[in-house]
C-alpha cells in the first residue's frame, strides 16, 4: 500500500535547476525584446551604459583589456599602461553610451610575438574609414585617428598580412572615445558586452561572392510596420539591389505578451534576368555575448531516434574553440536534435525555435569565452533565381530570459500555448483519448465496430476512434504496399469509412485517420498515373513533390473530399520519406536548395488549404515518431504520436521529462496492464491499444486510470517542473510536476523505478503561494492532507512506494482563497 506519509529517513530529491520565481514575463525580458525589435526591425540603436561596451564579433585568442597574461602590453620597445590585446584575424563592435566624437589610438604588433604582420581597419556605419598599411613584427606602432561624427558605435578589426595569422598577436594601444559632451572612455575600461547582440539584420548571405555585409550600404532600405493585433506587431524590413533587382524581405512579429521576436527572411528577383548567385544564407547570423571569461552553456535536447533516450536533455559549455553544429538526418528535421535551443549566461540567456520541415543546420562557435556566434538555416543554399521568383528561409524565434532556466522555459510552453498551438473552431485542443484496433490490414468495418461497442460496454468510451494505416486498398497485408492509392477499400469497408464513424459519432466519439501522402510506392494510382509529380528513381519507393503545383492542387482537393465524404474530424499526417537526398539530386549546380524550397512552402500550403476547408479539423504531425517537431509544424498540427518508441516504462517516462520543456501538448500509445506503466505513458493525449476482444483484461483497472488520467490531464498545460534529475537507469526515481497557477491547481508523477533501492523519496514543489493551504491527494488511495505553500516549497513532503517498480499520482489544490492570476 502507497500513501504520501512523513518518515524519518528518505532520499532527498531535488532537481537540477535553481529555485524558480514568478512565471509571468519580467520588465526586464520584455525590455530586451523590445531592445532586440528596436535594432532588428526599427533601425533603432538604444544607448549603452554609461561605459559603453565591446562586442568581440570574431578573434583567434581571448581579447584582453590592459595587459596580456599580467604582463604590460608592448609594441616594438614603447611600453602601454591600457588597450586590447587581440589576434587576427579579429573583430570587436564598440557600442558608446552617447554620440562619439573621435576614436584614437596606435596600433602594433605586440613584442613578444614573434613575427607576424597584420593590416588595421576601422569601420563606421558599415564603411571603412580607416586602413593602415601592412604592420609587421618590431615595426612602429601606427597612430590611428577617426572622426566619429556621431556615431554610437564603430567596429575595430584585424586582418592577416598575408602570411596567415601565426604569431599575428596585436595590439590597439592607448585606445580612448571621445564623446561629444567631452567624457573620454578607454575601450580597455569598457566591459564586454552580455546577451544577443546584433549591430543590424540578424542574418547573413552572401551574394555574387560577396558578403551582404558589405553590399548592404548601397541598397536600397525600406521599413513598413502594421499592427496584427493586440499582442502582435509585424515589422517588414527589405532591402533591393539597385543593379539586380533583387529584394530581400525580413517579416518579423514582434510579440507584446512575451518577450518573443521572430522572423522569416524572402528573397525576390524582380529583374528581368537571372539574379547571381545567392548562397550560405544564414537566416540566424549573431552574436551571444557572455560577459565573461566563463563562457556560455548550450541546453539542447535529442530528437526523436525511436529510442528510450529520444528528447533526452544535452547540455555543452561553449567554452573557447568549442564548436557544435546541428543537421538533419536525410531531410528528417528532428531525429536526431530538436531545433530548440537554450543558450545560457549563468543567470540570463535566449531560447532559440527554428520552423523548418525538411533539411536545416545550425552552428554554435566561439573563439574565446566570452561570447558565441550563432548561424542557422536551410542546410545546403546555392541559386540563382528567375524573374518575379521568391522564395523563403526557415522560420527563427527568439526568446529573451532573465533569472532561471525553468523560468525560461515555462514561458516559452506559456507562448506556445497562447500563439503556437492550433485552435480548431478557436479553441485549444482538449486532452485526448483514443481507442484503436491493433491491427488494421486486414480488419474490416465489422472489426471496427465490435471493438467501439466493446469499448462502450466497458465505460471506456474514448473522444476518437482512431484508424491508423491499412484502411485503403493492399496487394496482400502489409499496409506498405499501395501508398499512393489514396481511396477507401470497399470490400472492407462497404459504406466507407463514413460507415464507421457515423456510427462512432451517434455515440460522440470523433475520428482520426491516417495518411501517409508523401511516401509513393510501385503499382499505386499516384504511381501508375503521375509520375511527373513525383520524386525518385522508377522501381523503387518515390516522393509526393509539394513543389509541383499541379501535384499540389490535386491533393488537396482530394483528400479534402476523402475528409468531407468519410467525415473525419482529425486528419494524421505521417512521413518517412528520405527526402533530402531526392531534393538535391533534382536540382542544378546553380540551384541548389530550390527544390527542397518549392517542396516545404507547397506541403505547409497544403496544410494550411486543408485547415481553411475544414475550420474545425485537428492535425495531427507523425513523422516515423517525433521526426517532424518544428515550429512550422507544430503551428499547424500536434504529435499525437511522439515517437515509434512506446510503451516501455523507463523510455517514455524520459520522453515525458523531455519534450515537455519545449511543447505542452503531445501524445503517446498505451496497452499497459499495470498502473505504473499506464502512468510512464500518461501525458495530454493517449491512444489505447488493448486487445476488446478478449473479456479476461483487467478492465475494472483500467477504467481507474482512466479516470485519474482525465482528473489531471488539463494540468499538462500548465508550467512544468523537473523534480528530479534526467536518467535513463533503472536504479532511480523520476519525478514531475505541472502547475496552474490560474485555477490554484497542478499535479505531480512520481516514478520508483525496478531497480531503485530507495522505498521514499522527499520532494520539494515549484511556484506555489508560500502563505497558501493545499490539499494534496493520492489518487490511489483517496488520502488527503493539507500542506502549507511554504512547507511544500521548504522541506517538501514524502513519498513511500514499496513496489519495484511503482508510482504515484498526486493531484494538489489551492483551498485556503482564490488563486493568484
Amino acid at each position: 500500500m502507497r500513501r504520501v506519509l512523513i518518515v524519518l529517513a528518505v532520499l532527498v530529491m531535488t532537481p537540477y535547476v535553481q529555485p524558480v520565481r514568478a512565471v509571468p514575463p519580467t520588465p526586464e525580458e520584455m525590455a530586451e525584446a523590445r531592445r532586440w525589435a528596436d535594432v532588428s526591425f526599427r533601425g533603432i540603436q538604444p544607448p549603452e551604459g554609461a561605459q559603453g561596451s565591446l562586442l568581440v564579433l570574431a578573434n583567434h585568442d581571448p581579447v584582453q583589456k590592459n595587459t596580456r597574461s599580467g604582463a604590460r602590453l608592448t609594441i616594438g620597445k614603447v611600453e602601454y599602461a591600457r588597450g586590447l590585446f587581440c589576434h587576427a584575424n579579429s573583430e570587436i563592435l564598440v557600442r558608446l553610451p552617447g554620440p562619439g566624437t573621435s576614436f584614437t589610438a596606435v596600433a602594433g604588433i605586440e613584442s613578444r610575438a614573434g613575427g607576424g604582420s597584420v593590416v588595421f581597419a576601422v569601420r563606421v556605419s558599415g564603411k571603412e574609414v580607416f586602413r593602415s598599411g601592412v604592420v609587421r613584427f618590431l615595426e612602429p606602432a601606427v597612430p590611428v585617428r577617426v572622426d566619429l561624427r556621431g556615431a554610437r558605435e564603430f567596429t575595430i578589426a584585424i586582418g592577416d598580412g598575408g602570411d596567415g595569422i601565426s604569431f599575428d598577436q596585436s595590439v590597439w594601444a592607448d585606445a580612448r572615445v571621445t564623446l561629444v559632451d567631452g567624457k573620454e572612455l578607454w575601450l580597455g575600461d569598457m566591459p564586454f558586452a552580455r546577451g544577443l547582440r546584433s549591430s543590424g539584420p540578424p542574418f547573413s548571405f552572401q551574394y555574387g561572392g560577396k558578403p551582404f555585409a558589405d553590399l548592404m550600404r548601397t541598397w536600397k532600405l525600406d521599413r513598413k510596420t502594421r499592427q496584427l493585433d493586440g499582442q502582435r506587431t509585424e515589422h517588414t524590413v527589405s532591402f533591393t539591389d539597385p543593379g539586380t533587382g533583387l529584394v530581400v524581405r525580413s517579416v518579423g512579429i514582434e510579440y507584446h505578451d512575451f518577450p518573443t521576436v521572430e522572423w522569416t527572411l524572402y528573397f525576390k528577383n524582380t529583374g528581368s534576368t537571372d539574379s547571381p548567385i545567392v548562397s550560405d544564407v544564414q537566416a540566424l547570423d549573431v552574436v551571444m555575448a557572455g560577459g565573461t571569461p566563463d563562457g556560455l552553456t548550450l541546453n539542447y535536447h535529442v530528437g526523436g531516434e525511436s529510442g528510450p533516450q529520444d528528447f533526452q536533455p544535452q547540455t555543452l559549455v561553449l567554452g573557447r574553440g568549442v564548436e557544435k553544429q546541428f543537421t538533419t538526418w536525410f531531410g528528417f528535421p528532428t531525429a536526431t536534435n530538436l531545433p530548440f535551443f537554450n543558450v545560457q549566461s549563468k543567470d540570463e540567456g535566449i531560447l532559440l525555435g527554428l520552423g523548418w520541415p525538411g533539411a536545416w543546420a545550425a552552428r554554435f562557435r566561439t573563439d574565446e569565452g566570452l561570447g558565441v556566434r550563432i548561424t542557422a538555416g536551410q542546410e545546403l543554399t546555392r541559386f540563382k533565381l528567375h524573374p518575379g521568383e521568391e522564395v523563403r528561409t526557415p522560420l527563427v524565434a527568439v526568446q529573451f530570459w532573465k533569472g532561471d532556466r525553468t523560468h525560461a522555459q515555462n514561458i516559452w510552453r506559456r507562448w506556445m500555448v497562447a500563439h503556437n498551438v492550433p485552435r480548431p473552431s478557436g479553441k485549444l485542443p482538449s486532452p485526448m483519448t483514443a481507442g484503436h484496433f491493433p491491427a488494421l490490414e486486414g480488419a474490416n468495418e465489422k472489426d471496427l465496430l465490435l471493438f467501439i461497442n466493446r469499448y462502450l460496454e466497458e465505460g471506456l468510451k474514448p473522444d476518437y476512434w482512431w484508424v491508423d494505416a491499412g484502411w485503403y486498398p493492399n496487394k496482400g497485408k502489409d499496409w506498405q504496399d499501395l501508398l499512393g492509392t489514396w481511396e477507401v477499400d470497399f470490400k472492407r469497408f462497404p459504406r466507407g469509412l463514413r460507415g464507421v464513424f457515423d456510427f462512432a459519432h451517434s455515440k460522440g466519439i470523433k475520428s482520426i485517420v491516417w495518411f501517409e501522402p508523401e511516401r509513393v510506392q510501385p503499382e499505386s494510382w499516384l504511381y501508375t498515373h503521375h509520375p511527373e509529380w513525383l520524386l525518385g528513381h522508377d522501381g523503387g519507393t518515390k516522393l509526393f513533390n509539394h513543389g509541383n503545383p499541379a501535384a499540389h492542387a490535386w491533393l488537396t482537393a482530394h483528400i479534402g473530399t476523402l475528409i468531407t465524404e468519410q467525415d473525419i474530424d482529425l486528419y494524421r499526417q505521417d512521413y518517412a520519406c528520405f527526402a533530402r537526398d531526392l531534393w538535391r539530386a533534382n536540382d542544378p549546380p546553380d540551384r541548389q536548395g530550390i527544390t527542397e524550397i518549392r517542396y516545404v512552402t507547397g506541403y505547409l500550403a497544403y496544410l494550411d488549404e486543408l485547415i481553411a476547408r475544414h475550420p474545425g479539423l485537428l492535425i495531427d504531425i507523425c513523422a516515423a515518431g517525433g521526426k517532424r517537431l518544428e515550429l512550422e509544424n507544430l503551428r499547424r498540427a500536434v504529435p499525437l504520436w511522439r515517437s515509434d518508441y512506446v510503451m516501455e516504462p523507463v523510455g517514455t517516462q524520459s520522453q515525458t521529462y523531455g519534450l515537455a520543456f519545449w511543447l505542452p501538448f503531445f501524445g503517446t500509445g498505451t496497452g499497459a496492464e499495470s498502473a505504473y506503466v499506464f502512468r510512464s505513458n500518461m501525458g495530454p493525449s493517449t491512444v489505447s491499444v488493448w486487445d476488446m476482444r478478449r473479456k479476461d483484461l483487467n478492465y475494472k483497472s483500467f477504467r481507474t486510470w482512466i479516470a485519474q488520467w482525465k482528473e489531471v490531464a488539463p494540468d499538462y498545460y500548465g508550467d512544468y517542473y523537473p523534480l528530479t534529475p534526467y536518467r535513463l537507469e533503472k536504479d532511480v526515481w523520476m519525478a514531475w510536476q505541472f502547475d496552474r497557477p490560474e485555477v490554484g491547481e497542478g499535479m505531480v508523477q512520481v516514478f520508483r523505478r525496478e531497480e531503485s533501492p530507495f522505498e521514499s523519496a522527499r520532494f520539494r514543489l515549484k511556484a506555489l503561494v508560500p502563505e497558501g493551504r493545499y490539499s494534496v491527494r493520492d489518487l490511489d488511495t483517496g488520502g488527503m492532507k493539507e500542506y502549507l505553500g511554504r512547507d511544500l516549497l521548504g522541506t517538501g513532503f514524502p513519498i513511500v512506494i514499496p513496489d519495484q517498480p511503482g508510482s504515484v499520482l498526486l493531484k494538489y489544490r489551492r483551498v485556503d482563497t482564490h488563486p493568484r492570476g
